[in-house]
């Protein structure tokens, strides 16, 4: 279980003067600016992030800033940008049930290390149509179709392949971002859960469930999810059959 997190910082807290200097010395580019808005975001969260705030934390003009994002939105994407750009596919691995168990535990780890990205890499990408997202958040998926096409699985079996898989990790962040210790220094784990707000006599399971809930481990949940994942994917090609595509509703900004 998750200890208790610290709150969202104040956003009109002043940023550290010598690393503003440093940044005011240093010239502007698109990666230094993605840098820290990654470290505002890590340090508090999305709704913190602002061209005024960024321009504080670099020691620069917020209107400097315009010539290298247009707006906060593509400040989101550039920093889905660079956080998935960590996320490695070895596509010629001959093993591909080894290489997908290797990207999903460094998608784990990428998600936990950066907790106030996750809704980003979940919520807000997906609300953007597939080709129209930025070409490094598109790359995990490329590699992983030829990885898995080049172990004779086919196209659409690979498409199958890779929903499947991502539909378990965003499951998964989301729930284990959300296993959250209320008040840690509680001796007793209803009372370290919170669960003593709940009405007496309603939700009986859950309050029997205290101590598994308080003993949660996300990597054992992880690791224990992943296996049953790839044990019912080595099964695939004989369940799988391709469906005809469904009309979709066009995208409406």
């Amino acid at each position: 279980m998750n200890d208790t997190r610290a709150g969202p910082g104040d956003p009109d807290q002043p940023t550290d003067h010598a690393d503003g200097e440093h940044a005011r010395n240093s010239p502007l580019t698109r990666a230094v600016i993605l840098a820290a808005a990654l470290e505002i975001i890590d340090r508090g969260s999305v709704d913190q992030l602002s061209m005024r705030r960024l321009g504080e934390a670099l020691g620069r003009d917020p209107m400097a800033l315009y010539r290298h994002a247009a707006n906060k939105d593509a400040l989101l994407d550039g920093v889905t940008e660079i956080v998935l750009g960590q996320l490695t596919v070895n596509s010629s691995d001959p093993d591909w049930r080894h290489q997908l168990r290797v990207i999903a535990r460094e998608f784990r780890r990428l998600a936990v290390a950066h907790p106030n990205v996750v809704p980003l890499l979940v919520t807000h990408t997906l609300a953007t149509p597939l080709g129209l997202r930025p070409l490094p958040t598109l790359r995990p998926l490329e590699h992983i179709l030829e990885l898995l096409t080049r172990a004779d699985f086919s196209d659409t079996e690979a498409l199958h392949i890779y929903r499947a898989l991502f539909g378990f990790l965003y499951g998964h962040v989301l729930t284990e971002l959300q296993e959250i210790v209320a008040r840690p220094e509680e001796t007793t784990d209803p009372l370290r859960l919170g669960l003593q707000r709940l009405p007496l006599g309603e939700f009986p399971l859950l309050r029997g469930l205290a101590p598994v809930l308080a003993a949660y481990d996300g990597g054992t949940e992880f690791e224990r999810g992943l296996e049953i994942l790839l044990t019912g994917l080595t099964g695939l090609t004989a369940t799988l059959t391709p469906t005809a595509p469904q009309p979709r509703r066009e995208h409406r900004p």
